[in-house]
């Protein structure tokens, strides 16, 4: 068992919060499969009293996956953990060797390697939920709107299962891709847009919202300079329009990351949220 204590902690996705002591037992660097001979993975950090329902993070900043403790992911989210969620942060290929098309088919493998390995981390594989920021926030959302059954007649059984999950909490994330895609001064600042702009429109979530997408929480900065506000605008208008269950709420003064009060007013709204949909399947948040 680990012991986290009360600290001040800057997530990756470039916010803080103020965490509780939990008791947590950390399985590292599970792999969930291989790419040019390196392992991909995600760690499972299980609170004392879990409740049975999962977080998976999306471990994502610019597209880049940085290696982290899990010992400090649990006091980075210990919010989740002492709400008694099984928090499992999720790593994928990173740039600058790797695209957002790379990190996207590996976050999706993920999810369903966890769905099919559920029973061994002691989650339902129905009661799970995903989040991240920024880059995190995009891949969360191509994971919420763009889940399929899985290939049955794949020869990788991971391949076979589903990638679907039962909700979304997304911070300040890029909806649309196709201005960015390619080479230019986004790519330059953030390698991994430095992709084919025929694949943008494959992995923009603003073209993927339907009817039958998870309920989703979308959190924004009004004073977001990098990914600028009107993003989650559009994709909570797209959502109203496709009748997806969702919420949007405007941090006001708050650019891109959150700080202080707002970090914690976020947190919490991201705790309520999975509590509503992967534990008691209420209503929408109120911003």
């Amino acid at each position: 068992m680990k012991k986290i204590t009360h600290i001040l902690f800057a997530l990756t996705a470039s916010f803080v919060s103020l965490v509780s002591l939990a008791d947590v037992h950390i399985k590292a660097d599970v792999v969930y499969g291989h790419k040019d001979g390196m392992a991909l993975v995600y760690d499972v950090i299980t609170p004392e009293d879990a409740n049975g329902a999962a977080v998976v993070f999306m471990v994502s900043g610019g597209w880049f996956s940085r290696w982290a403790p899990p010992e400090n992911r649990a006091q980075q989210f210990a919010y989740y953990l002492d709400a008694g969620f099984t928090l499992i942060p999720v790593h994928h290929g990173s740039a600058p060797r790797y695209h957002v098309p790379d990190a996207y088919s590996d976050v999706s493998r993920a999810i369903r390697h966890i769905k099919l390995s559920a029973q061994q981390h002691g989650i339902d594989p129905d009661r799970i939920g995903v989040t991240g920021g920024s880059a995190g926030g995009h891949l969360s959302l191509m994971v919420g709107l763009d889940a399929d059954a899985g290939d049955p007649n794949s020869d990788d059984v991971v391949m076979q299962q589903d990638n679907s999950v039962a909700a979304v909490v997304a911070y300040f994330p890029p909806v649309d891709l196709r201005p960015l895609a390619g080479p230019g001064s986004w790519s330059e600042r953030f390698p991994a847009l430095n992709f084919d702009p025929e694949k943008a429109e494959s992995i923009s979530p603003i073209l993927h919202a339907d009817p039958d997408d998870p309920p989703t929480l979308l959190i924004h900065g009004d004073a977001d300079e990098l990914v600028p506000i009107s993003a989650s605008q559009i994709m909570q208008a797209e959502f109203e329009k496709q009748s997806v269950v969702s919420d949007f709420i405007t941090i006001s003064g708050a650019g891109h990351g959150f700080r202080g009060d707002d970090a914690v007013r976020a947190a919490n709204a991201s705790v309520a949220w999975f509590k509503q949909y992967l534990l008691d399947g209420g209503s929408s948040v109120s911003d």
